[in-house]
């Protein structure tokens, strides 16, 4: 198991928040259609708060602090929720989905240097998964940050914040899409 697959990945999906965003203001990134919709920063901090839930179980893993449900050692039920919560983050998804309350965006206005904090967080997540060859050796089962019920293999929960990565990019040039035609036809 090669653990740097996911750095090309993770830095093609870097590329793209920048080259996209990184010429509009605060406003810009800031800015929502509705209450109801996340912003482009929001959707930036989000990505970030949710990989950084793994960062604590990598840790207890390490040291030998982390209890993993019993039923996550059997292998059809991790690989079940692995490939379920995986389909469901897919960018080709068209359905929504709720995230889960412990990765809501802060709700108030995201600082200017969102994007630097997220290049910064993506070399950190790559140094994270690097460092994990050793549990992805073992094939690692863990819980989700979100549902100690929800159980999959570690590599499976990278496979899963590459792929929520590229949705959520997808969601945010879309938003950016609507916003430049909204102020287009203003």
């Amino acid at each position: 198991m090669k653990a740097d697959r996911w750095s090309p990945d993770l830095d093609a999906t870097t590329n793209s928040f920048t080259q996209a965003f990184d010429k509009l203001t605060i406003d810009e990134l800031n800015w929502k259609p509705n209450a109801a919709t996340w912003s482009i920063a929001q959707i930036i901090h989000h990505l970030i708060v949710v990989n950084e839930t793994y960062y604590p179980i990598l840790e207890q893993i390490r040291n030998n602090t982390y209890y993993s449900p019993r039923f996550g050692q059997i292998g059809f039920i991790n690989r079940f929720f692995g490939k379920m919560i995986l389909n469901s983050v897919q960018p080709t998804q068209k359905k929504k989905i709720k995230t889960f309350p412990i990765w809501e965006p802060e709700l108030s206005t995201i600082r200017h240097d969102i994007l630097a904090q997220f290049v910064k967080h993506q070399d950190e997540l790559k140094s994270v998964i690097s460092s994990s060859k050793d549990l992805l050796a073992k094939n690692t089962v863990i819980s989700s940050p979100a549902n100690r019920v929800i159980v999959y293999k570690l590599e499976t929960a990278f496979d899963i914040m590459v792929a929520h990565e590229k949705r959520h990019f997808k969601q945010a040039q879309e938003l950016n899409n609507l916003r430049a035609t909204k102020f287009l036809n203003t």
